[in-house]
């Protein structure tokens, strides 16, 4: 392993001194968990710290998000660093001691442990000040599909707070403790949600003959949507579409008059998107034509694909690498189909977005997982990436 060098190792000694202080804010908001723009504790929380710590703080932006402002020497360089702080509306079945106290919902995907990795960095950097410029911390609400990277743009992010670079990280279940991922160009997939809503005519359960059926059409649906990408998509292309929810039928003998389909489609380019998209429409069209039913199709793109810049790319490697040694930071991980609306901070603005190790052990599981919870051990080394983005992009000279 190669040995990190002196400075870095220093820095991410001292915020290991901040590790039993980290571990108990991260486990307070996965007990509190909020869902998208209803953050308003954790916003809360997370703004007292920064002001205290004399960090500039404008809360507000995209509803329930808010931005630090940490401005030290004469330099006009700015930093973004970004994390996310909502979570989902999953019932938590772990039985330690810091488990959601709201029935119902959960950190089931470790914005919890972002939040806190974030703040960690700020106090960090708030003490010692080792950088001339600005730094931007962007604390997200929002992440999980309904838009709150888009709301903080629209209320002026990067016009009042612009960034030369910006910055962020998710968690990797699998990937042990130590580890970093770190891919240049398209890293996971834009996401798209559809819903097809087929209108036929219902009739008794005994008199089939009567009705046009939406179950028989519906059902020929999810298996003609398969073809999509088995027959449409170039084979050197990546996608995804699953047939996720099927609604239809209240009773044993009634054929009902409807039925619908929802699901997502994931890609990495708009091209086969839209290819997607097309071919929805004309097979659904067609087979409720073919039965004599109508059909409606919504379809709506939610992620734009996470593209990271080649040069911040590498230059986020080369922090990593710093601290955990070069073998521990792998260039090319597979593709996520996984989506991420901190893609779009990506088209205003060059920068990264890596994922850390969550941990391998016995019983780590992924994310959105009733038994999921993130790992403290995690705490230091994102706190210290951000650090080290900061200290090197904002350097002395």
């Amino acid at each position: 392993m190669n040995a990190p060098d002196k400075l870095s190792l220093s820095t991410l000694e001292s915020i290991e001194q901040q590790h039993e202080e980290m571990t108990a804010w991260r486990q307070d908001i996965h007990a509190n968990p909020e869902l998208g723009f209803e953050e308003t504790r954790t916003s809360d929380l997370v703004a007292r710290r920064l002001e205290s710590w004399g960090i500039e703080v404008h809360r507000g932006i995209g509803k329930t998000g808010l931005v630090g402002v940490l401005k030290v020497g004469s330099s006009d360089r700015r930093i973004g660093l970004r994390a996310d702080m909502d979570a989902l509306p999953v019932l938590e079945l772990n039985q330690f001691a810091h488990r959601s106290k709201r029935r119902g919902l959960m950190h089931a995907c470790g914005h919890d442990g972002h939040t806190t990795m974030l703040l960690g960095a700020a106090k960090y950097l708030a003490a010692s000040k080792r950088f001339d410029g600005t730094v931007h911390f962007i604390f997200q609400p929002a992440e999980e599909g309904l838009g709150g990277a888009l709301a903080m743009i629209a209320d002026g992010l990067f016009d009042r707070f612009p960034c030369d670079s910006i910055f962020g990280m998710h968690n990797r279940p699998k990937l042990p403790i130590g580890h970093f991922n770190v891919k240049a160009g398209p890293m996971m997939a834009s996401a798209a949600s559809w819903d097809i809503r087929i209108q036929g005519y219902g009739s008794h359960g005994a008199r089939p003959e009567s009705s046009v059926d939406p179950i028989l059409i519906g059902s020929q649906m999810v298996a003609n949507l398969q073809a999509i990408v088995a027959r449409n998509v170039r084979p050197v292309e990546t996608a995804v579409v699953s047939v996720c929810q099927f609604h239809a039928g209240d009773a044993y003998n009634v054929i009902p008059q409807t039925a619908h389909l929802a699901g997502t489609a994931r890609a990495f380019s708009a091209e086969v998107m839209k290819l997607i998209e097309a071919n929805m429409k004309r097979i659904a069209s067609g087979v409720a034509s073919a039965h004599g039913a109508t059909v409606d199709v919504d379809f709506r793109n939610v992620f734009s694909p996470v593209i990271n810049d080649q040069d911040e790319a590498d230059f986020a490697a080369s922090i990593c690498e710093e601290l955990v040694g070069k073998e521990r930071v792998h260039r090319n991980p597979p593709l996520a189909m996984g989506s991420e609306d901190f893609a779009f901070m990506l088209q205003k603005v060059p920068g990264c977005y890596i994922n850390i190790g969550n941990g391998d052990g016995e019983g780590a599981c992924e994310v959105h997982n009733p038994s999921y919870d993130f790992n403290d051990a995690a705490l230091p080394l994102g706190a210290a990436f951000f650090v080290r983005a900061v200290e090197r992009k904002l350097h002395i000279d």
